[in-house]
């Protein structure tokens, strides 16, 4: 199948409506909010068009306000959302999200249950609008929806793979979200395990290899195919172990400094951007996970999970790289 190539990357994942609150409390109490897009894949596909990359989203969405709300804001970021069907008589996925003052996780509360998303399956994958793409970036949220979105992801990872095409991997874990720690254990480690780039924190890693350090959970999935491994270790930087090719070598990263932490939510999205769109540009490994670095400090730095993400512009003024592992 020879198609040309108009697409930088694609990902495929649910959107929800977010809900932020205006002031801290418990969310109850909370009188006041404003709505945000929400979705691991749709942050990275923000973050990455943001700095000029052509990429292309695949969902479903329900036929409601929120769903014209999502499908607007994505396609004014400049996102390809031509996969993304909204389906007649069903309901798109939306959360509440707290704010906080101290730094620490905010409460989320979801609401997704039997969404539009969750419905989509490997039929629903269009083989030909994937290979318009170079680039696959999945990660563990929408697998773990049901066996419908495990069996879409597990077909766009095939058909990708088949093709040549890099593949990207964040664990992104949701437990709640699986009926056991050992079946998300065992199907995100699978699906890792036929992707070329896998971006693990590191407590996902550790919960997913049951090693301890990040030279450890590198080498996991260095030895069941993964040629680059970033292992993020938040205040610590990242470390790395592998190249796009598999033969970039070990070092580690040093973290962006951040002078106050408002919210983490969306901060390994922000890194994966990061990392992405630097390989994609050709850029040395050590450079990649700095720039992934430098995006999730400014992510966590603001009170929702893309008014963080730089445009081209705000890349280009980055500060000077710090000295890197070569």
């Amino acid at each position: 199948m020879n198609l040309d190539i108009d697409l930088d990357v694609v990902t495929l994942g649910e959107a929800m409506l977010m809900l932020v609150a205006e002031q801290p409390g418990a969310i109850e109490d909370v009188q006041r909010f404003h709505k945000r897009t929400a979705g691991a894949e749709t942050n990275v596909a923000i973050g990455l068009a943001r700095l000029g990359l052509k990429v292309g989203w695949a969902s479903r969405l329900g036929d409601d306000s929120m769903a014209r709300f999502l499908l607007r804001e994505l396609q004014a970021e400049g996102v390809d959302c031509s996969e993304v069907r909204c389906l007649a008589g069903q309901r798109t996925g939306f959360q509440f999200k707290g704010r906080v003052v101290d730094g620490s996780d905010p409460p989320v509360e979801y609401h997704r249950r039997d969404s539009a998303a969750s419905r989509m399956d490997a039929d629903d994958i269009d083989a030909r609008w994937l290979l318009r793409a170079r680039h696959l970036h999945v990660t563990g949220v929408f697998p773990a929806l049901g066996a419908a979105t495990l069996a879409a992801t597990r077909k766009a990872i095939a058909t990708m793979d088949a093709a040549g095409r890099s593949l990207s991997f964040d664990p992104n874990l949701r437990p709640s979200l699986w009926p056991s720690a050992e079946a998300m254990r065992s199907t995100l480690n699978a699906l890792a395990g036929h992707c070329h780039w896998v971006l693990p924190g590191l407590e996902e890693g550790r919960i997913l290899t049951g090693h301890s350090r990040p030279e450890g959970i590198a080498a996991f999935y260095r030895e069941r195919g993964a040629r680059l491994v970033v292992v993020k270790l938040g205040a610590d930087g990242a470390y790395f172990d592998g190249g796009v090719d598999g033969d970039g070598g070990r070092g580690w990263v040093p973290a962006c400094p951040v002078d106050r932490v408002v919210d983490t939510v969306g901060a390994g999205d922000g890194f994966a951007v990061g990392v992405i769109s630097a390989l994609l540009e050709g850029r040395p490994v050590a450079e990649a996970v700095w720039r992934g670095a430098w995006i999730g400090a400014r992510a966590v730095q603001v009170p929702g999970d893309t008014e963080g993400l730089p445009t081209r512009d705000q890349l280009a003024a980055m500060a000077e790289l710090p000295e890197l592992p070569v």
